[in-house]
Formats: structure tokens, C-alpha cells, sequence
């Protein structure tokens, strides 16, 4: 509607036409939808009206002036609720990312993308930063709180809407209507950020209700959570502080502060529920990598909630932020302390089958690797040794000698250490002394080579460290080769073949035979029960093969050089020598592969 008016229209009657308790068709068109010629002449009428109640000397006058005032101030709250909740630009929630290098320049973002700057360049742009033809302050004035370089804003309503908006509240709050006007800001604009909020699934959810979920369901939520606290509070929350400063400017910073938190104190507290729930959540091992990224996620925010959140009223939200980082890195100590608890108390005791590397083992060292590549935040919270106990064993004083390391190496030593202890229990399972010994090779060297694929694990550990387990693992396969092929081999002596026991006498066909007999059974049991072991690892378990055929072949090579022959001149010499040097090599391939062969090696050669 263009409502009609006379020239000489008073400030009363221009301010009563637009009487928003008039009929239909004058309140439900709106001053700030015409033309601008009539908004200036209505805020003109407002002023005129204001000026006039302190020089009003007769109380009927008064009285007139106080009553179009309010008349006045009515539509006015009308226009300041219809500009907000329509002059809105529309935000893509999907497309919001933490600020990159990639996104878009600043002047252009109005649908969540955004350009990185530099610490030089945030700088230089703190002060006078002017988003999309928003109005700039100037100079003299502050233009916006102190910002950090990661804080990005977006435009959410535009720039002409925002100076109507602020034209209208400079009049509200000089009539004394401050309340009726921060109402209406926060009731409509709590609304349109509750929505925007809403789609970053953040979800309502009371501590209990967190606590109670699977933690598989949580794996997901706190990783949903860390992008949309980032989203929200480098992005949401700063617009919408920005927003307040950007109308309420000049009025006062206690009214923009008010605005500012009327409007997101519930997202704020719903945002920070969840990572309460978790910081104070039952502690177990699997949850330790979780929590590190919520207490680094958290980290990294605590100087932007402090910026944004810098007033005296919004002081509990600094501290809140503050007490969950704390009971976060609470958790983080607790959790390694459980995690060393449940590895030393692990309770599996039925060997692996094939002396292969336990699942426990496995778990661990991935476990530590992982660890190590939270070094950085690990290194400040991990402040206090491990608690070993007063346990005695030669591990218990290798760990002594570490001293000097920081907490962090110490505990990840630890764990390393207990975990030994563990399977120092699992190997006497074993029945079989070689297996055992076995076992131990495997596994320890599973863990050195866990150690040295990480630059981060292996930084933290030391060579010191490393060089006490690569030689244990070593001394395990020195253990293994001594119980397993020093009886073989001894069958391949000299000694005690002469007959009588005189050196000068013919060797004895019958001991030689002998000899060669119990070596034939002794190796073949060996291949049978061996080749079902297994070393998943491909080098040592060359190294391995490649030790045993230097020990086993030249010895067997010598005895038939020296002794073959008499075996060879009598009947079925076969029965006594039943492999030749090359299918005792290609049955020492077959140990190891964690699968039974052929018995008779040589039908399998041939």
C-alpha cells in the first residue's frame, strides 16, 4: 500500500496512519516495504515526537504525546520484527567449512565458503573488516570485537536491512522501549539460528542421554560434533556476534552482548553438553583416540570461544569451556592408565596356534603407534609417570634404566614392557620349549618392527630402547635355533662312529646307519611340526631359513662326504640316506608357512 498524505501532515497524524492497531489493510502493509521517501518521513515523525515529550508543559498535551509515542513504538517493534525475520540471506549449512586456503574471498562469501588469510593479513583486516557493502564504522570506532585468525564471518542479513534495523533500535531503546526491543531481536533471531544450528546435527541431547548411547554411535557423533563445533563457533556464533555489533553499534556494548546471548545461550549449552558427557564418561581403552580429538578439537577453539565469548555475562561459558578441557585431559590420563591395566591384566591364556603374533600384541603396538602420533598434545598432558608397582623381574629393571625419558616415552615403554610380561605367561602355554621360544621371536619382533615403521614411535622410544628389544628377539630365535636343530645336528657327528671307540679303527656301518636313520626322523618330525608354524613376516622368516640351512647343510653335506659311502656300498642304501643336499634345502622352505606339508620330502621334491 502507498499511503496517501498531505504535504502539511503533522508528525502526530503521519504517525498514527501507520496505527498498527488500524485496520487490516494499513497493518498488514509494512512502513520499511516502501518506498524510502516515506520510511525517512515516518522516522522523521518519531524524532519530531520524542523531541516534543521534554517540552510538553500541559499534562493533556503530554499525555497526547505520550500516546502516540506508543503508538509509534508498536509499529515500530512490528517493522524490527517483520526486517529480521524476512531480510534473512539464506545459509547453506551443508556447505560450511572450517575456513581453508581454497574457499572463497571474504568480500564475496554469503553462502559459507571463505578465504584464508594470513596472520599479517587478519591483522591488518581486524578493525575495518567490511563484508559485502556491510556498513563500515570507520576508524575512530570499534568496528568488532578482537578476532583470532581462524574466525571467519558471513553476511546474515544484508547490509541495507541491518541499517534499517539499527535506525529502529536507536529509536526503541532512546523511548525507553530497550526490553521490547531485545526481546524481539532474540525471540526471531534464536529461532533462525536454532535452525542453522539444527542442521550441523547437533542433536538435544541431556548428559545421560549421551552416556547412555553404544560408543559406536558416539564414534560418530564426536566426529560430527568437532566439524559442527568448529562450524558453529568460528563461523555461526562470530556472524551472529557480528550481527549484534553491526546493529546495536554505538547504542551500547551491554545491549549487544545481551542480544548476542539471548540468542545463543541454548545452542551454547547444547554444544557443550556433549563434550561434558564425554569427559566424564566410564573410562575404557577403546575411547582413548576419541577423546584426544575432542580435547585437540576443543583446544584449538578455546581462543576463539574466548574472543566471542569475552563479556562478563558470557564469563560461565569461558569457564565451562575451560572445566571441560580440563576433565578431557583428566580422561586422556585415565584412559592410558586403564589401557595399561587391561593390557597387563589380559587374560587369554590359550596359545596361538603356529607361535604367530598374538592378537594382544597386535592391539597394542597399533595402539602405542596411534599414541605417538598424538605426541604433541600427549607431551603436555601426560605429566607423571607410570605407576609400575614394586613388581620384580628383569623387565621391571630394564624400565629403571630408562630414566631421563619424558612421562609420555615412559608410559609408552611401559605399555611395551607389561605387554612382554603378558606374553612371557602366554609362551609357557606352550608344551614345547622350541615353540615357545618361537613365540617370543615373533611376537618381540613384531614390536620392534612396529617401532621402527613409526618416526614418531621411534623418536619417543629412543634407540636405546629399541636396540634392548631388537637384541631380545634375536636372543628368543638364538633360543628357538639352540632347542629345535642342536639334537639334528648332533646327529651329524663324529664322535662315536669308530668301532671299538678307538680313532685308528674303520667307522662302524651299523652306528652310521644309525646316525642317519635317527637324523632322517628327527628332521622329518621337524618339518612336520614346523612348517605348520608361522612367520608373518617375510624377512625373518628368511633370515630364519637361511640361519638353519647354514647350520644344517654343511654339516650334513660333510657327513655324507665322509660317511656316505659306507651306507652307499651296503643294501638299501635308500632306507638311510633319503635326501640329497637339495631336497634338505627345499624342506627348510617349507618351514614356517603356517601349513602342514607332504610328509615324504622326497616324493614332494621329485
Amino acid at each position: 500500500m502507498e499511503p496517501y498524505h498531505e504535504v502539511s501532515e503533522t508528525p502526530e497524524q503521519i504517525i498514527l496512519r501507520w496505527d498498527s492497531a488500524a485496520p487490516d489493510e494499513v497493518k498488514d502493509n509494512m512502513i520499511f516495504d516502501s518506498d524510502r521517501e516515506e520510511i525517512d518521513r515516518y522516522l522523521r515523525a518519531v524524532d519530531e515526537i520524542q523531541r516534543s515529550m521534554s517540552s510538553a508543559s500541559i499534562l493533556d498535551d503530554q499525555n497526547k504525546v505520550d500516546s502516540t509515542m506508543q503508538i509509534a513504538m508498536a509499529r515500530l517493534e512490528d517493522e524490527f520484527r517483520h526486517i529480521l525475520s524476512t531480510h534473512i540471506i539464506p545459509i547453506e549449512v551443508e556447505s560450511l567449512t572450517d575456513p581453508s586456503p581454497s574457499a572463497c574471498s571474504m568480500s564475496s562469501c554469503t553462502s559459507g565458503v571463505f578465504e584464508d588469510v594470513n596472520d599479517d593479513e587478519a591483522d591488518s583486516q581486524e578493525v575495518h573488516l567490511n563484508l559485502s557493502g556491510s556498513p563500515s564504522f570507520g576508524s575512530s570506532g570499534r568496528s568488532s570485537y578482537r578476532r583470532t585468525s581462524s574466525i571467519r564471518e558471513i553476511d546474515l542479513i544484508p547490509s541495507g536491512a541491518i541499517i534499517d534495523l539499527r535506525s529502529i533500535a536507536e529509536r526503541m531503546i532512546a523511548a525507553g522501549y530497550l526490553r521490547e526491543c531485545i526481546q524481539v531481536y532474540g525471540s526471531v533471531r534464536k529461532s533462525t539460528f536454532d535452525s542453522s544450528f539444527k542442521r550441523l546435527g547437533i542433536e538435544k541431547l541431556s548428559i545421560g542421554d549421551i552416556q547412555r548411547l553404544d560408543w559406536n554411535e558416539l564414534v560418530t557423533k564426536i566426529r560430527r560434533w568437532i566439524r559442527a563445533a568448529k562450524i558453529s563457533l568460528r563461523i555461526l556464533f562470530s556472524s551472529e556476534k557480528r550481527l549484534c555489533q553491526q546493529i546495536f553499534y554505538g547504542i551500547g556494548t551491554a545491549i549487544e552482548d545481551a542480544c548476542f546471548m539471548e540468542t545463543v545461550k541454548g545452542s551454547v549449552t547444547q554444544l557443550f553438553n556433549f563434550a561434558e558427557a564425554i569427559s566424564i564418561s566410564r573410562r575404557s581403552p577403546e575411547k582413548l583416540f576419541k577423546i584426544l580429538d575432542l580435547h585437540d578439537a576443543l583446544t584449538d577453539l578455546i581462543p576463539d570461544i574466548d574472543v566471542i565469548f569475552e563479556s562478563k555475562s558470557a564469563e560461565y561459558i569461558r569457564i565451562q569451556a575451560a572445566e571441560i578441557l580440563l576433565r578431557l585431559g583428566e580422561a586422556v590420563r585415565g584412559t592410558l592408565s586403564e589401557f595399561e591395566n587391561a593390557v597387563l591384566r589380559e587374560p587369554s591364556l590359550h596359545p596361538v596356534l603356529g607361535g604367530t603374533v598374538h592378537p594382544l600384541t597386535r592391539y597394542v603396538m597399533n595402539y602405542v603407534s596411534l599414541i605417538s602420533e598424538y605426541q604433541v598434545a600427549l607431551e603436555e598432558l601426560i605429566v607423571s609417570k607410570p605407576s609400575t608397582g614394586s613388581r620384580n623381574s628383569a623387565d621391571m629393571d630394564e624400565f629403571a634404566e630408562v630414566e631421563g625419558k619424558t612421562p609420555l616415552a615412559l608410559h609408552l615403554i611401559w605399555s611395551i614392557v607389561i605387554l612382554q610380561l603378558n606374553l612371557e605367561g602366554k609362551s609357557r602355554q606352550y608344551k614345547d620349549p622350541s615353540l615357545a621360544h618361537f613365540f617370543i621371536m615373533n611376537n618381540v619382533h613384531y614390536i620392534v618392527e612396529k617401532i621402527r615403521g613409526s618416526p614418531e614411535l621411534r623418536d619417543i622410544i629412543g634407540e636405546v630402547y629399541l636396540k634392548r628389544m631388537t637384541g631380545k628377539y634375536r636372543q628368543a630365535a638364538t633360543n628357538y635355533e639352540r632347542t629345535t636343530w642342536v639334537n639334528v645336528v648332533y646327529c651329524l657327528r663324529n664322535e662315536g662312529l669308530n668301532a671299538g671307540g678307538s680313532l685308528s679303527s674303520a667307522p662302524s656301518k651299523s652306528a652310521i646307519r644309525e646316525r642317519m636313520k635317527s637324523f632322517n626322523a628327527m628332521f622329518e618330525e621337524v618339518h612336520r611340526t614346523q612348517s605348520a608354524w608361522l612367520i608373518p613376516d617375510p624377512l625373518l622368516k628368511e633370515e630364519l631359513r637361511i640361519s638353519i640351512t647354514e647350520k644344517l647343510i654343511p654339516a650334513y653335506r660333510s657327513f655324507l662326504g665322509l660317511h656316505g659311502h659306507h651306507i652307499e656300498s651296503g643294501r638299501h642304501p635308500e632306507n638311510y640316506i633319503k635326501y640329497s643336499v637339495e631336497e634338505l634345502e627345499n624342506g627348510i622352505l617349507d618351514f614356517f608357512e603356517g601349513c602342514s606339508v607332504p610328509h615324504n620330502l622326497r616324493r614332494r621334491s621329485h
